[in-house]
């Protein structure tokens, strides 16, 4: 209907133009052969005043058909800057990737110590597609976490290669190395990769209060090695229910700059010899005030656009104490989409069981007073029996 009367409008002008010129010609018409010298005062002032409703309709008719112009002059203009936004948008996309190319090139940043093992932040070797590339923070110490995982929701053997190949599902345990080349402790994860083949050695000497480094260095790694949709951290003693995960993001995939978790604020802590303690509290104004928001860590994603950003400015990137918080500064500023996924933080049972049984299966749970599942490895199994969302979820999710 619309179209209809945008036709019609653009006829009548049409029309309107071209019954104003032959009026004008008549009217000169009348003005050169009947007008003469010997006309009265009368007579010469009727005659301007034709010609001045000669000119009116005229100009009323230019006016008409330049509105006519505009219209489609300014739909055309629109047209143009949406386009000039979308180009935009693309060139910064680009350029961000080759930043990135470039940045995988370069030899090891100065911050991070030599690898201990073949497999380096900077592979030479083309990087391959991938849907999403989940890294699970983990420690020399936990072995028996790790187990906990591969006997429940984490893929093994031919599983992990297949939903790798099928779905774009990268799933690694990220580990760094000790402060003594070529430790036992480098030599037992050595072993355990043999076996399974299910780490991403990091350059990145490990230690608790080194969280926010290593998660930088995550990204940058992962994005060196995989051009993925998705990046995502989860702490080792998290369940996680990968069908869910993989249709939530898939949810998202034509967004950039998307930043997903539960979300939170908690108080910035200034009393030393306490858990979280904030050496820089000061920073965030007064004593009493709280974070910024930011994603709760033990589990969270970042788009594709996000991780390139953090791999090009990792030399410059601010580690707060606690690894959750630095993440979320290193957006501020930015145009990010925060997504508060309420799914990525159920509670164990019988919390994310309730919720399976009315449909609503979790992405992920784990105990808040524990910052995990407490006593994970003795509780792993029972949580994913209880609230697992059945272990062929994965293979049909829509991604």
């Amino acid at each position: 209907m619309k179209h209809r009367n945008s036709s019609s409008e653009k006829i009548s002008v049409k029309w309107i133009f071209v019954l104003c010129i032959p009026s004008f010609a008549l009217g000169m018409l009348f003005t050169t052969r009947i007008w003469d010298p010997s006309m009265s005062d009368k007579q010469v002032a009727s005659k301007q005043h034709l010609q001045q409703e000669l000119k009116v309709v005229s100009d009323d008719c230019n006016k008409k058909q330049m509105l006519g112009q505009d219209k489609d002059i300014m739909g055309e203009v629109y047209k143009t800057h949406a386009a000039i936004h979308t180009l935009d948008n693309t060139i910064s996309s680009l350029q961000m990737e080759l930043a990135a190319t470039r940045n995988s090139q370069k030899t090891g940043s100065s911050e991070h110590s030599p690898a201990t093992s073949n497999s380096s932040t900077h592979d030479s070797s083309p990087k391959k597609k991938a849907f999403v590339v989940i890294g699970i923070n983990t420690a020399f110490s936990s072995r028996k976490r790790r187990d906990s995982l591969r006997a429940t929701w984490m893929p093994q053997g031919e599983d992990l290669v297949r939903i790798e190949k099928e779905k774009g599902i990268v799933i690694r345990f990220m580990i760094g190395h000790s402060a003594t080349s070529n430790s036992i402790l480098d030599r037992a994860i050595d072993a355990e990769e043999a076996q399974h083949n299910d780490f991403i050695r990091l350059e990145h000497v490990e230690g608790y209060h080194e969280l926010s480094a290593k998660t930088k260095i995550f990204f940058t790694t992962a994005v060196a090695k995989w051009d993925a949709d998705f990046y995502v951290k989860v702490d080792d003693d998290v369940h996680v229910n990968l069908g869910m995960l993989a249709a939530t993001l898939a949810r998202h995939r034509s967004k950039p700059r998307v930043y997903m978790g539960c979300m939170k604020s908690g108080p910035v802590l200034s009393q030393k010899n306490v858990k979280y303690h904030e050496p820089e509290y000061w920073k965030f104004g007064e004593d009493g005030n709280k974070y910024f928001r930011h994603a709760t860590g033990q589990i969270y994603a970042i788009s594709k656009d996000l991780a390139t950003y953090i791999s090009i400015n990792h030399p410059i990137l601010h580690k707060y104490a606690n690894e959750d918080v630095s993440l979320g500064s290193w957006f501020i500023g930015l145009e990010v989409e925060h997504i508060d996924e309420r799914n990525m933080c159920c509670g164990t049972p019988p919390d994310c069981e309730w919720k399976a049984q009315a449909g609503n299966v979790c992405i992920a749970s784990f105990d808040w007073s524990c910052s995990g599942i407490c006593k994970s490895v003795e509780k792993m199994k029972d949580v994913h029996e209880r609230c697992g969302e059945g272990d062929g979820a994965v293979w049909s999710a829509m991604i």
